[in-house]
């Protein structure tokens, strides 16, 4: 399990919040919940995705934007060691195709 983190921000800031999160690069899952704590939207995210696979994602997360308020962004994100064995494995598989 990776360490957890929230944000407590504004609908209108939600979309560039969570590009800059998938920028950085070292996250693993991103929940969304609404001001009294109901999951509104969670995304798993792997090593690679970004680009044409994730606009659909990115759209979703526009979208519920412009309907709430307020929202919690939790994002659990990948330890160093975590990092290394994901990088591993994915050359790995890679290396077997």
């Amino acid at each position: 399990m990776g360490i957890k983190e929230s944000f407590t921000l504004r609908g209108e800031n939600l979309l560039k919040k969570v590009e800059e999160l998938v920028a950085e690069g070292n996250i693993r899952k991103i929940t969304i919940t609404d001001k009294s704590g109901k999951e509104l939207m969670s995304f798993p995210l792997t090593v690679g995705v970004v680009g044409i696979f994730f606009a659909p994602v990115l759209a979703a997360v526009g979208a519920l934007a412009t309907l709430i308020t307020e929202c919690t962004i939790t994002v659990e994100r990948e330890t160093p060691n975590q990092e290394k064995e994901t990088t591993e494995n994915t050359g790995k598989v890679l290396d077997s195709l």
